[in-house]
């Protein structure tokens, strides 16, 4: 496969991020397939249609059922808000396309369920977007991992603190509304930490939780793209019915720990994505904040050298760093988005599945579940229950 005809529903802030991804992939990674836009799907079609303008889309359209039915569509990419994510997916299995879904993969464990049995059932390839797993500093930390560099691994500490609805006058977005986004800051960021857990630790085996909405009532909004709106010019509100902040405590199954915090009430905190890990031979820190660097420790160090080393991932030692700049010329978030389809379009050319994939979405899902029933009854619950 030379080419992969690509059909995408979505077209703001993820569906920028695709889109860019899908454009630098040929001039980056001449060796994967390349993306051919054929088209992009909106609701809006004046919306949709500066999109495509904009992204470089060869058509715009406004039905997503038309999209997946086509012909001359191989891969159909969802990005749109998480409510639509299983009835597009499953139709687009029916009409044997490949899936690239965003995260979460549905609003609820038994709907991803649905959704990966669907892509099974159709033998098409399927892919959830976990992009900071394609952070090169991250790859290097698993590398580490993997090779036993850091030995037994006791912790597993992580937080995503974002602080861009804390204005109690930031109108109600759709992420704010449970029927739309299925949860607050545990299912948007909270996911991420929980697969990038299971990236580079293992599987959870039991988690222990709370959470709380500190702002109950919000404006409802006129318009809104990205993380930014404005609300409405009657002050009309309604109420948040999902979380602000969750936190939660697990083990894993290997016998580490873990602990996780995912809030948008962190003032100063833009995107801190990061995480600590101690083995028993070493430790690795990261924040995306810092997305090229990866702090790292070794116990076996001359006692008068010991402490964290900054390891800056963009030599050729580092993966993907040969597609990019010389040593020291850093990349950005972007670049994460196109390292993630990068592997989705060498998947298709190799015939596997590509990782990671709605398994690991229907894993993550599992975890976010078993932290909301944990904080519901006030209990420790084990991910095999759910």
């Amino acid at each position: 496969m030379n080419a992969v005809r690509v059909g995408m529903v979505g077209y703001k802030f993820m569906g920028k991020a695709h889109s860019h991804a899908y454009r630098d992939i040929p001039m980056f990674f001449p060796d994967a397939p390349v993306p051919v836009m054929q088209a992009i799907c909106g609701r809006s079609a004046e919306g949709v249609g500066r999109a495509a303008a904009q992204f470089g889309w060869a058509e715009a359209v406004t039905d997503w059922r038309e999209l997946v039915a086509r012909d001359d569509i191989d891969l159909v990419d969802i990005n749109a808000p998480s409510d639509a994510h299983k009835e597009i997916a499953l139709a687009a299995a029916r009409a044997g396309k490949h899936l690239f879904c965003e995260k979460p993969l549905a609003l609820t464990l038994a709907d991803s369920r649905d959704m990966l049995e669907a892509a099974e059932a159709a033998g098409v390839k399927h892919m959830i977007g976990f992009n900071y797993r394609f952070a090169p500093a991250v790859q290097l930390a698993r590398k580490l991992i993997a090779e036993g560099r850091l030995g037994r691994i006791h912790h597993f500490r992580a937080v995503f603190l974002q602080d861009w609805i804390m204005d109690p006058a930031f109108p109600l977005v759709w992420r704010l509304d449970k029927k739309v986004a299925g949860s607050g800051a545990h299912g948007d960021l909270g996911a991420h930490l929980i697969d990038l857990a299971r990236f580079l630790v293992g599987e959870l085996k039991e988690v222990v939780g709370m959470s709380e909405t500190f702002v109950k009532e919000r404006p409802l909004p006129s318009s809104m793209t990205g993380l930014s709106a404005h609300g409405s010019a009657d002050g009309a509100t309604g109420p948040v019915t999902v979380d602000d902040a969750t936190l939660f405590l697990a083990r894993f199954e290997s016998g580490a720990l873990g602990s996780f915090e995912a809030t948008r009430f962190a003032g100063g905190h833009r995107c801190t994505n990061a995480f600590e890990i101690n083995g028993s031979l070493g430790s690795v820190k990261f924040d995306f904040e810092r997305m090229n660097e990866l702090q790292v420790y070794f116990t076996g160090d001359d006692a008068d050298v010991q402490g964290f080393r900054r390891v800056l991932a963009t030599d050729p030692a580092h993966a993907y760093a040969e597609a990019w700049w010389p040593p020291g010329h850093t990349i950005g978030y972007e670049h994460t988005f196109i390292h993630e389809i990068v592997e989705l379009l060498k998947s298709l050319q190799e015939n596997r599945q590509p990782v990671p994939n709605f398994h690991d979405g229907v894993l993550c899902q599992a975890v976010l579940e078993a932290v909301e029933r944990s904080i519901a009854e006030k209990r420790w619950v084990s991910i095999d229950e759910m």
